[in-house]
């Protein structure tokens, strides 16, 4: 029987556009609460805008997320085609350029002949893309999947400050709202390194000391450019 593995690496491609997308959500929308509440505007608005950065927000990563990992994927599919023009005119060139890349990971030269030969003749494309050009499945880019991802992630992210703000009395407001982000963030951290088979606390410590950076720089703004703290 054959034995199947599964490895972390399967994950790369979702697991950083989600954990990116919900430390986006919930970074950038507490930070932009604690920001327009140290202006001193009544609660309705800071509702009101924070719902609009939630909204702007999964836009803007989503967006950006397709626009980032198309031009990834456009770059691999351009050196695929190179890659498929030098296999069919330069094809015993690819050949010794495959058996020295085996040479230089430490197999004998006739070995490393060998080798290339059974690959070209099985999957040449695949072999160079793979030992050459560095590509695999588990990188794979998918433009779809990463915008989904990040819009989703980053819209469930920015909510959590939102219910926040919407269930706490406003003279508890700034307290309240940073302590349960910060919270919030420590557990995506550990979440994500656990995920991804990483230190919890490291991953907890991490996110949480520059999201908490983010929302006393925003918080200082919002004092420096507002009213009444």
């Amino acid at each position: 029987m054959r034995h199947r593995e599964t490895h972390r690496m399967d994950r790369i491609g979702w697991l950083r556009a989600a954990v990116l997308g919900a430390n986006d959500g919930i970074v950038s929308t507490t930070s932009l609460i604690l920001g327009v509440a140290a202006s001193g505007a009544e609660k309705h608005a800071i509702l009101v805008a924070g719902v609009a950065g939630l909204v702007a927000g999964a836009m803007s990563m989503a967006a950006g997320e397709y626009v980032s990992v198309s031009s990834q994927s456009d770059t691999e599919e351009a050196d695929l085609k190179r890659e498929r023009w030098e296999l069919k005119n330069q094809h015993q060139s690819e050949r010794a350029e495959l058996a020295n890349i085996y040479v230089e990971r430490g197999l004998e030269p006739e070995l490393a002949d060998k080798v290339a030969d059974q690959l070209m003749a099985h999957d040449a494309l695949g072999a160079h893309a793979r030992d050459e050009l560095g590509f695999s499945e588990s990188q794979k880019a998918n433009p779809l999947q990463a915008a989904f991802a990040s819009a989703g992630s980053f819209t469930v992210g920015a909510l959590l400050p939102m219910l926040v703000t919407y269930f706490i009395p406003v003279s508890i407001f700034t307290v309240t709202i940073t302590v349960t982000s910060l919270i919030f963030l420590a557990a995506l951290g550990s979440l994500a390194a656990r995920t991804g088979g990483a230190p919890a606390f490291i991953g907890a410590v991490r996110v949480t000391f520059w999201g908490a950076l983010a929302m006393a720089i925003t918080y200082g703004v919002g004092v420096l450019f507002g009213a009444v703290v």
